[in-house]
C-alpha cells in the first residue's frame, strides 16, 4: 500500500489529514501524520490571554480529537527528511518511508535571533506568539503600574500579520476600560513596514485609528539589537525606541527539520509554487500553511483554503494529471480594534483588501475594511468555526477557497 505522510498536526496538518481521508482510495492509500506535540492550540486566541478574555482552556484541547479514524498518528520528533530516499528519520532514528510528503511544520519565534532579545525574556519583554508567552504576559499586564509600553514587529514575514495591531489596539481598550489607567500608559507600535500593515488602503484605514487612540507609530525601524540593560531596541541606522514593557513579535522562522533537512531558504520555508502548492525542488512533495515561503499571510484561513486546493492537486498527482487547482492567495482576518468592535478583510495576491460587504453582496452581514460590532462578533464566534469545521476541513457555507470579487469596491483599487 502507497503512503502520505504528512509532517505537522496544527491547523495545516490536521485540515489535510481529514480532507484526504475522505477522498483518497483507501484500498490503495494510507495516511499517516507525524507531531511531537500531545496538544492543539487555537493560536488566534493567544491575542486574547494577556487582556483576560480568554484563558489557556478556551485555546488547547488533545489533537488526536481532530484526526479522523483509519490515519495513523505518531507522536514524535522528526530528526531528517530524506527527500532524495523518500524517507523521514524520526529522533529515535526509526525510517519512515513514504510516497508523497505534505510539510505543515508551520513556522515559530525564533527571539534568538536578535541580540540582546533574550537577556530580557520574560523580565520587561514578552511575546504573545505562544501559549507559555501569552501566560507570562497576562500576569505583567494584571501587575504593571503604567509605563511606555512598546509592540514591537521585528521582521516580515510574520505569522497573523495584523496580530500586533490588534494587541496594541485591545492593550488601549484594556488600560482604559479595564484598568482604568490609560492615561499612566504610553503605547508605541514600532514595525520595519512603512506603515501600520502590509496593504496600503488597508494600511491607510487602520493607521487612522493611531491617533485617534493616541498610540505613537514608528515605521521603517529595521532592529539591529535589543539593549537589556537601559530598555531600549536599536535600528541598524542607530535609531533608539526606549521602553519600560517590550510586548516583541520575534522573527518568525519556519522548521529546524526544514532547515537540518536542506529544503529550505534561509528563513527554513520551503520553496513552493505560489498556486499549485507543490515544491519547487520534489514533486512528490507539497508545503501547506506557515511552513511556505508565499507572499500571503500565515494564517489559519490561509491553511484551510490552501487545503481545498491541495487536496484536489494531490488527487491529480495520484492519478497522474496535471495539477489545475490553482490557490490564488485568498485570505480573510478579522482586526480586533477594541471596545467590541474590528474590521474584517478577504484578498489575495491580486486584489488587496477593499471595503464592501461579506460574504453576501449588499448583505454581509460582515462589513469589509469597516469597524463595526458584527465584525467583532464573528471574530470571537470564529473559535467555534475553527474546533468545529476549520479543522476538520469542512467548506465554510458562501466561503470558498477562492477569493469572491462580488460585494467588494473594487474600483476603488489604482489602475
Amino acid at each position: 500500500m502507497k503512503k502520505i505522510l504528512i509532517l505537522g498536526a496544527g491547523t495545516a496538518g490536521t485540515i489535510m489529514a481529514n480532507s484526504l481521508n475522505k477522498t483518497i482510495n483507501k484500498k490503495e492509500w494510507s495516511i499517516t501524520i507525524i507531531d511531537q506535540h500531545s496538544y492543539h492550540y487555537y493560536q488566534p486566541g493567544f491575542l486574547f490571554i494577556p487582556f483576560g478574555i480568554y484563558t489557556e482552556k478556551d485555546v488547547v484541547k488533545r489533537k488526536t480529537r481532530f484526526l479522523p479514524k483509519g490515519v495513523e498518528y505518531i507522536q514524535s520528533p522528526v530528526e531528517l527528511i530524506n527527500a532524495e530516499k523518500n524517507q523521514v528519520v524520526l529522533g529515535n532514528q526509526e525510517m519512515i518511508s513514504y510516497d508523497i510528503l505534505v510539510i505543515a511544520t508551520g513556522c515559530d519565534i525564533a527571539p534568538e535571533e536578535t541580540e540582546g532579545l533574550k537577556e530580557g525574556w520574560g523580565k520587561d519583554i514578552f511575546d504573545f506568539y505562544t501559549i507559555g508567552g501569552a501566560l507570562a504576559l497576562k500576569d505583567k499586564l494584571d501587575n504593571w503600574k503604567g509605563g511606555k509600553l512598546v509592540v514591537h514587529v521585528s521582521e516580515m514575514p510574520i505569522k497573523c500579520p495584523v496580530a500586533p495591531i490588534e494587541f496594541v489596539f485591545l492593550a488601549d481598550w484594556f488600560f482604559t476600560e479595564k484598568k482604568k489607567n490609560r492615561q499612566e500608559v504610553e503605547l508605541v507600535y514600532v514595525t520595519p513596514l512603512d506603515s501600520a500593515f502590509t496593504k496600503p488602503i488597508c494600511s491607510e484605514v487602520l493607521g487612522d485609528l493611531f491617533p485617534q487612540k493616541n498610540i505613537s507609530l514608528v515605521n521603517k525601524f529595521n532592529v539591529s539589537h535589543v539593549d537589556s540593560q537601559s530598555r531600549k531596541i536599536v535600528s541598524f541606522d542607530n535609531k533608539e525606541v526606549n521602553y519600560d514593557l517590550l510586548v516583541t513579535v520575534p522573527i518568525n522562522m519556519g522548521s529546524k527539520l526544514i532547515g537540518r533537512s536542506g529544503l529550505g531558504d534561509d528563513l527554513n520555508f520551503v520553496p513552493t509554487d505560489k498556486h499549485t502548492l507543490q515544491s519547487k525542488e520534489y514533486e512528490n512533495i507539497f508545503v501547506i500553511g506557515d511552513a511556505t515561503d508565499l507572499p500571503t499571510s500565515k494564517a489559519g484561513s490561509v491553511a484551510h483554503f490552501q487545503g481545498e486546493i491541495l487536496t484536489e492537486n494531490i488527487l491529480n498527482y495520484i492519478n497522474r494529471k496535471p495539477l489545475t487547482a490553482h490557490y490564488d492567495g485568498h485570505a480573510n482576518c478579522f482586526i480586533e480594534s477594541g471596545y467590541n468592535k474590528a474590521f474584517l478583510i478577504d484578498f489575495n495576491y491580486d486584489y488587496e483588501p477593499v471595503s464592501g460587504t461579506f460574504p453576501l453582496p449588499g448583505i454581509g452581514p460582515f462589513s469589509l475594511l469597516k469597524e463595526t460590532r458584527v465584525n467583532h462578533l464573528g471574530k470571537m464566534a470564529f473559535k467555534y468555526i475553527y474546533w468545529n469545521m476549520l479543522l476538520k476541513g469542512i467548506p465554510i457555507p458562501t466561503v470558498p477557497a477562492h477569493m469572491k470579487k462580488s460585494g467588494k469596491n473594487l474600483d476603488l483599487l489604482p489602475d
